[in-house]
C-alpha cells in the first residue's frame, strides 16, 4: 500500500484526466494511505493478544488479502480510465464493482474477528485495552456506512442505471467539493462519517499514548494514574462514537459537513459539553489511594 500511494502520487502530477469531479489517481492514493494507516493499527493490536494469536493471523491475513484485490480493482480501473465504485455500465464493470463488495464484506467481518479477540484478550493495561476496543468497534460502525453507499440514489434503478449509489446525498456526485477530502459542499456526503468512524482506529490509540507521554512529566502527574487514563479514555471514546453519530445523521439528511444547520450546532454543543463534565470528572482522583495503579501493583509484587 505504502508503494502504491507512492505510484499514485506520480499518477496526480503527471497524468490529468478527471473523473467525477476529481483527478482519476486521487482515488487510489486516498485508499491506499487509509490502509496504510488500517494495517498497521492492526498488525500493533494484533501483536497485543495473550491468545488467539493464530486466529489474529489468519484475521489480519484474511484482511491484507482483501486490500490488495480491492486496490487492484481501483488502479486497474484508473487505468482503464473507468470508476472502480457503483459502476454497472457494462457486465465487465458490474463483475468488478461486485468482486469489491465482496472482498469488503470479508474485510469487514475480519475486522470483527479481530475485535472479538481484542475483546478477550487480558491486557495488562486497561486504558490501552479499552482504547483498542472502542477504536475497532467504531472503526466497524464507519466501515458499514459504505453499505448505505450501495443503495440506489434518486433516480437510478438496478438493472436499468449504469451507475447505481453514490457518496453524495440530496446532490449528484462530482459537484462542488472541499479541497483534499472531495467531500461535497452542496449536499449530504456519506464518506464523512466513513472517514470519521474508520479512523477511530488510530485516534483513540493515540490519544492513549499522548496521556501515557504526559503523565511522566510532573504538572500532569494526575495522569500517571491508570484509572484516571482509562476514565479519560471511555469519556473520549463516548464523546467519539456521539460525534460519528452525529455526522452520520447530518449526512443522511443532505446537509454538508461546512453547512451546518441550528439543530446540527445544538447537538454538537450538547456533546462537546457533555464531553467538558465528563473530562473534568474523568480527572479526579480516586478517593481510595492516590498513588498511581502501576506503582501499587509493583508494591504488591515486591511483597510478594
Amino acid at each position: 500500500m505504502a508503494l502504491l500511494a507512492v505510484v499514485s502520487g506520480v499518477g496526480l502530477v503527471v497524468d490529468d484526466r478527471v473523473l467525477v469531479g476529481a483527478p482519476i489517481w486521487f482515488k487510489p492514493f486516498k485508499f491506499s494511505v487509509s490502509f496504510v494507516a488500517y494495517g498497521l493499527s492492526l498488525a500493533w493490536m494484533l501483536s497485543l493478544l495473550d491468545r488467539g494469536r493464530r486466529a489474529g493471523w489468519w484475521a489480519g491475513t484474511v484482511v491484507a488479502a482483501a486490500s490488495v484485490v480491492e486496490m487492484a480493482i481501483i488502479t486497474g480501473q484508473v487505468v482503464r480510465g473507468k470508476r472502480s465504485h457503483f459502476n454497472h455500465a457494462t457486465p465487465f464493470d458490474e463483475a468488478l464493482f461486485n468482486a469489491m463488495a465482496v472482498t469488503v464484506v470479508v474485510l469487514w467481518l475480519a475486522t470483527l474477528a479481530i475485535a472479538v479477540l481484542l475483546l478477550r484478550a487480558r491486557i495488562a493495561d486497561r486504558a490501552s485495552a479499552w482504547a483498542m476496543r472502542c477504536g475497532t468497534a467504531l472503526a466497524l460502525a464507519g466501515a458499514a456506512i459504505g453499505f448505505l453507499m450501495t443503495q440506489p440514489a434518486p433516480g437510478q434503478t438496478r438493472g436499468s442505471s449504469s451507475v447505481v449509489g453514490a457518496h453524495s446525498v440530496g446532490v449528484p456526485d462530482g459537484g462542488p467539493s472541499m479541497p483534499l477530502t472531495g467531500w461535497s459542499t452542496t449536499g449530504g456526503d456519506l464518506r464523512v462519517p466513513h472517514f470519521v468512524g474508520m479512523h477511530a482506529l488510530q485516534l483513540l490509540p493515540l490519544l492513549l499514548m499522548v496521556l501515557t507521554a504526559l503523565a511522566s512529566r510532573p504538572r500532569f502527574a494526575r495522569l500517571a494514574d491508570g484509572r484516571v487514563r482509562l476514565r479519560l479514555v471511555l469519556v473520549a471514546s463516548t464523546a467519539y462514537a456521539a460525534a460519528f453519530a452525529l455526522v452520520t445523521w447530518q449526512a443522511l439528511r443532505a446537509q454538508p459537513l461546512i453547512h451546518p444547520d441550528g439543530v446540527t450546532l445544538t447537538a454538537a454543543a450538547l456533546i462537546l459539553a457533555a464531553t467538558a463534565a465528563g473530562t473534568c470528572a474523568a480527572l479526579r482522583r480516586s478517593p481510595t489511594t492516590t498513588v498511581p495503579s502501576q506503582e501499587v501493583d509493583e508494591t504488591k509484587e515486591l511483597a510478594a
